[in-house]
């Protein structure tokens, strides 16, 4: 197998869920961490994948981890690859690329169809299917779900290591985590849209209307989306 060094690689890639919210069957986005040295592993789910939701995962994931790896592994995703170019060049996301220089990580892209490049994370994605989310679990709603996944996610890691079997995922995270970088403060992890009022007095933005004073009618504002919520800056 494939060796990484402590703190060194976190593989990352998202999968399909259903889950039961309030009664009703849905199906979630749920975001992957993996750190590769010490196996240890953080879910969240979302309603779907947006870029605001890729920044509120890692700054989730990272908190989970007390720290950053130097380098994140990606499928080139769409929320986070521009542009696919030759061999392992890549034109990464502004905003994206933002996230990775506020907390140190450099960005990694997989080469097309070469899945064994995160074998890990594949594995879990799978693995995590059949152990948290069969048979279909049931939450009143996603904050719920989130906080359920976090504690499992801990569960898990007092499992076997799968390499070095004298330790537990917990023990050889402990030994990783001084080799994590340091976190200094969180990333403000907005998408910023330009939008313009509408005569109601109204902002149209990801299939909402949203109401703003009436003397903003007509003009333009700033949207900051956030994974949660929206702020209007004026």
């Amino acid at each position: 197998p494939m060796l990484f060094l402590p703190g060194d690689t976190c593989q990352f890639d998202w999968s399909y869920e259903t889950v039961e919210l309030s009664g009703e069957i849905h199906k979630v986005k749920v975001a992957h961490f993996r750190l590769a040295h010490s196996r240890k592993c953080f879910v969240v789910a979302y309603p779907r994948e947006t870029q605001e939701m890729v920044m509120d995962a890692h700054q989730r994931a990272f908190r989970f981890f007390d720290g950053v790896p130097k380098r994140m592994v990606y499928d080139n995703l769409k929320t986070v690859v521009d542009t696919i170019m030759t061999g392992k060049e890549r034109q990464f996301n502004r905003r994206f690329m933002a996230l990775a220089a506020h907390y140190l990580f450099e960005p990694v892209a997989c080469t097309p169809a070469s899945g064994w490049e995160k074998g890990q994370i594949e594995n879990q994605v799978g693995n995590i299917r059949e152990w948290l989310f069969t048979p279909c679990p049931k939450f009143n709603d996603l904050q719920e779900l989130n906080h359920w996944l976090e504690l499992r996610c801990q569960e898990l890691a007092k499992r076997p290591h799968p390499t070095m079997k004298q330790y537990r995922i917990m023990d050889v995270y402990e030994m990783e985590k001084p080799h994590l970088i340091a976190i200094q403060q969180p990333f403000d992890g907005y998408i910023q849209h330009v939008l313009r009022v509408s005569n109601l007095c109204l902002v149209h933005f990801d299939r909402n209307r949203y109401s703003v004073p009436a003397h903003y009618a007509g003009k333009i504002v700033t949207v900051h989306a956030y994974a949660d919520h929206i702020k209007m800056i004026y």
